[in-house]
């Protein structure tokens, strides 16, 4: 009887043990969840197009490493049977040719065909991808997905706050966000909650929320007027997330939309989802009118001159560094990033031609020839040679270089390899590849200090947060290139018109919130 009454504690153990373990989720137990995507931003107004080596192809396991969401021990990590097919992602540039796009979605298709079926789908895109010869390629790319995992996958989408909702794309997606701040400070905190959002959802057996409420917003704005670090887009992207954390709402966005793509679906958009279908279309009415009410406050971030202007005040300030953005030709919105005619000017300036002039890094301009030379002469020699108007010569021809190389460097993942020559006063960095030069250390590697520079001049648009950190000054050059900010004098020939602001007296529009069929509906 004492031996029974002894074992009785281990019997206990061992049932709670047992019963523990057989009530943890097991992979049968868990969601399968595909991860696919392709992400770029293309501008229809550059030369430039985006081939496959632009891109940045993960597949399969490599997918997660993306992600920090997605970390081994991650919670999100274990909630779910993960089935990642591909995801690719470039800088912005120009459109993609149709031979890579649908090389990328021949491979993604027949990946995510392998491992069907699913619950869920993970679908990560930017918003703005432009393909020759094919309009909304998001939308495109959607309904081809749903060839193959069918119309009851619920698909949870992710975007750019800079992409375009075409009425395709909401309507095979189930659930969507996007960013709510730019710079895109939050892009991961929100592609989290793309995965959130879909996980509860599953989780909870809701499946699709019942109401998707969709507004276009006949409003064409880039984001150099629309940044949310000033007003009016500060006070307006701070209404979405006490909209979307209403009860009965699971999620809510407002697309700013993409410039500098000349098709039908570029404007602004704002889109609802949940299970509340009257509070749904209230809040995406709601927010759709805010962002009307407030379209002549739109101004640009910083002050705007022309790039003459622009040099004088940097030239005549006591603050450094100060930065000058060379927006035409920002390869982070689209542009070809070797238009040479900012360059060109600065080298014309007389202040700029003896080395003890103001200090100037230029960043920066592709030559794949001159880097040769430069390598050749090694650091400390002398080099000349041209970069530059490879693929965008339409404002000024290549850029004759002859100075002495400061640095070389090999191996950055964008630029492959770097030189800086110095030319008068001015340092410029030359690269093999283009790529935008974003943080402190894209210029200390090089052996340059950017924080006692006079003038830093960047092919950017708004400063990114660690540019803007450094600067004692800024101001943006209005030049030319594929992006060029003053809208009103490119050739839009197929943007739904009457658009905000080229047609700045057009009658108040519709703005009544459309309910999108879900996605297995007719």
């Amino acid at each position: 009887m004492n031996k029974i009454k002894s074992s009785l504690p281990i019997f206990i153990f061992l049932f709670i043990l047992v019963i523990g373990c057989s009530q943890k989720s097991t992979p049968d137990d868990l969601p399968r969840i595909g991860i696919a995507g392709i992400a770029i931003e293309s501008s229809t107004f550059s030369p430039a197009v985006s081939e496959i080596d632009a891109f940045k192809v993960s597949r399969g396991e490599e997918v997660f490493n993306l992600y920090p969401f997605f970390s081994p021990d991650s919670a999100n990590r274990k909630r779910a049977v993960w089935l990642p097919a591909l995801y690719a992602r470039a800088l912005p540039g120009g459109a993609v040719t149709r031979e890579t796009y649908e090389s990328l979605v021949t491979e993604m298709l027949d990946s995510l065909r392998k491992n069907a079926p699913y619950d869920g789908l993970f679908f990560d895109i930017h918003g703005a991808m432009s393909v020759v010869g094919l309009d909304d390629p998001e939308g495109d790319l959607i309904m081809r997905i749903r060839e193959v995992i069918g119309t009851e996958t619920v698909i949870s989408t992710s975007m750019d706050l800079h992409g375009s909702v075409s009425p395709r794309l909401a309507k095979h997606t189930d659930l969507i966000t996007c960013y709510r701040l730019a710079p895109h400070e939050d892009a991961m905190e929100s592609k989290k909650r793309t995965v959130d959002n879909l996980l509860e959802r599953l989780e909870k057996g809701l499946g699709k929320p019942a109401y998707k409420a969709w507004v276009a917003v006949p409003i064409l704005l880039p984001g150099e007027k629309t940044s949310t670090r000033i007003d009016p887009a500060k006070s307006l992207y701070a209404k979405v997330a006490p909209a979307a954390d209403q009860e009965g709402v699971t999620d809510a966005g407002i697309w700013i939309g993409y410039a500098w793509a000349d098709e039908p679906r570029n404007q602004a958009y704002v889109m609802v989802t949940g299970d509340d279908g009257e509070l749904v279309k209230k809040t995406a009415g709601d927010l759709a009118k805010s962002f009307w009410d407030v379209r002549h406050k739109f101004d640009f971030i910083a002050p705007t001159a022309s790039l003459e202007e622009s040099l004088d005040k940097a030239v005549s300030s006591d603050k450094r560094p100060y930065i000058i953005s060379d927006m035409g030709d920002n390869p982070t919105a689209g542009g070809a990033g070797d238009v040479t005619w900012t360059l060109n000017e600065i080298l014309m300036r007389p202040e700029f031609k003896s080395e003890d002039g103001p200090s100037l890094i230029y960043a920066s301009i592709p030559g794949p020839e001159f880097i040769e030379k430069a390598v050749t002469a090694g650091v400390g020699g002398m080099v000349e040679g041209y970069a530059g108007a490879k693929v965008d010569a339409r404002f000024s021809p290549p850029v004759f270089l002859s100075g002495k190389v400061t640095s070389i460097v090999h191996g950055d993942q964008h630029a492959v390899s770097e030189v800086v020559v110095k030319v008068g006063s001015v340092s410029v960095i030359v690269t093999k590849k283009r790529k935008p030069y974003h943080l402190e250390s894209d210029f200390t590697r090089l052996g340059l200090d950017p924080r006692q520079t006079d003038v830093v001049v960047v092919k950017i648009g708004y400063l990114v947060p660690e540019l803007y950190d450094m600067r004692g000054d800024w101001i943006m050059a209005l030049t030319p290139g594929g992006v060029d900010q003053d809208l009103e004098r490119m050739e839009f020939k197929r943007i739904n018109r009457p658009m905000f602001p080229f047609d700045r007296e057009m009658p108040d529009p519709d703005l009544s919130p459309k309910l999108i069929p879900l996605s297995h509906e007719n």
